[in-house]
């Protein structure tokens, strides 16, 4: 039996009491987990280029300063993806968005491995980026709208666990290919496996029904009705009018209607947490060999690191459904500054070394990571994916900055010891900026 109404917010309680307040359906399930396999190939596709580094400087006879410009390519576009692209999934709809970024993502992997020379590679590595950076607020945002209340925050934190495995894939699959096939053979399966998702998101991924149910495009209540259908609740028997701003968003909704405080304080989380994260991940294979892991080892450092990362994203977004997000986020972080003050002043064998990073991995990974529920459920869907692309996206100048000031300090003279304890300044920032955010400024 339909259920008839005119009235707009008795629609998107029933929608949302439909996917909130019952068991994971396989419809969900099945959402959460194709965002998941996503980023894993993100993972995948983003830190590709640092393993296919060596072989391409010799390749090329490419200088270290020349290097970290191919580098930076992709990182400043995904800092244009998250700030100027992201935000139209608030508009043409989180599917479609998806759909444009993988496909831009995957031939922008296909078109580096097919670069003559590094102005074609800087490009494709752009390219990349954008796709990258358009995405990734959409697959939170997606994975948000499909959970339910109670499974919220573990859905999300678990999408983001994708990321580290595809890292450590890669790594391992690097060590064994490039070697007998070359760099380019690594960036054209890892172009062709992303398009291979193309058609796994187009048929078997819907759109978000309260984004369907505000914006009201072509054939909105069928589309409503199909998943409504598939969750075994009542569809709906008409489409009651949307709401008069439904049509338009701005980054400045951010800041209107007591929204600003807490953007801002997630900025700042944000920046601080990327701060201290990029110098980790940048550094942390020659900090393990500064601090006495062999050489030829280096990379199992970064590995145990990527592990941790997914241990502790999977295991922030399960207990915060009963202890509460931001007190995890921030126990994580005063955590990661203990570990990052240990990493930084016990002289360790190879064994505490490894073990050390697993640990670091899970505290400051895992907490950052909470970023992404905290930004999905902080703004309503009309500028959900717009909130935390901008979030990502502001706070990315933490990303270029950490690592140079890191750098910086190392090469200074200062030391492992003073060079981690400055850094768990900023994490211990951020989690303090995280507390600040208050139950009622969340939209849901």
């Amino acid at each position: 039996m339909s259920v008839v109404t005119n009235d707009y917010e008795q629609s998107v309680t029933h929608l949302r009491g439909v996917l909130e307040n019952n068991k994971m359906a396989p419809l969900q399930i099945l959402v959460v987990m194709i965002c998941f396999t996503l980023n894993m190939i993100d993972g995948m596709d983003v830190v590709l280029m640092s393993y296919t580094a060596p072989v391409l400087a010799q390749e090329w006879s490419i200088e270290p300063a020349v290097l970290g410009a191919v580098f930076s390519a992709a990182l400043i576009g995904m800092t244009l993806g998250c700030l100027f692209i992201a935000p139209y999934a608030d508009v043409i709809g989180r599917r479609k968005m998806i759909l444009f970024a993988v496909t831009t993502i995957g031939a922008g992997m296909l078109f580096s491995g097919w670069s003559q020379s590094l102005p074609q590679l800087v490009a494709a590595r752009v390219v990349t980026g954008l796709g990258v950076g358009a995405i990734l607020a959409s697959m939170a945002t997606m994975t948000s709208e499909f959970a339910t209340r109670e499974r919220r925050n573990l859905c999300v934190s678990f999408l983001q666990a994708g990321y580290p495995i595809g890292a450590v894939a890669t790594g391992f699959a690097s060590a064994w290919l490039i070697p007998e096939f070359g760099w380019r053979v690594m960036f054209e399966i890892s172009g062709v496996v992303t398009l291979l998702m193309v058609p796994v998101v187009y048929f078997f991924m819907p759109e978000s029904p309260e984004f369907l149910l505000k914006r009201q495009p072509g054939n909105a209540l069928d589309n409503i009705n199909r998943i409504l259908v598939k969750l075994k609740a009542a569809p709906l028997a008409t489409l009651p009018a949307a709401p008069a701003d439904s049509a338009r968003t701005s980054v400045k909704k951010l800041f209107t209607d007591g929204r600003a405080r807490p953007t801002l304080l997630l900025w700042g989380g944000v920046f601080f947490g990327f701060f201290t994260l990029y110098f980790i991940i940048s550094w942390i294979p020659k900090i393990a060999v500064d601090a006495g892991l062999p050489l030829e080892q280096g990379i199992f450092a970064g590995a145990a690191y990527n592990l941790g990362s997914f241990t502790g994203s999977i295991l922030l977004g399960w207990i915060s459904v009963r202890f509460g997000l931001q007190k995890m986020i921030f126990t994580f972080f005063v955590l990661a500054a203990v570990t990052l003050m240990v990493f930084g002043n016990i002289s360790m064998g190879v064994s505490m070394i490894l073990l050390t990073a697993y640990i670091l991995g899970v505290t400051l990974n895992g907490g950052f990571n909470g970023f992404w529920p905290t930004s999905a459920r902080l703004y309503p869907t009309e500028i959900r994916a717009t909130g935390v692309g901008w979030a990502v996206g502001a706070g990315r100048a933490g990303a270029v900055i950490g690592p140079f000031a890191g750098g910086y300090l190392l090469q200074s003279g200062a030391g492992l010891s003073t060079t981690f304890i400055v850094f768990t300044i900023p994490v211990v920032l951020a989690g303090l900026l995280t507390l600040l955010i208050k139950d009622s400024d969340f939209a849901n």
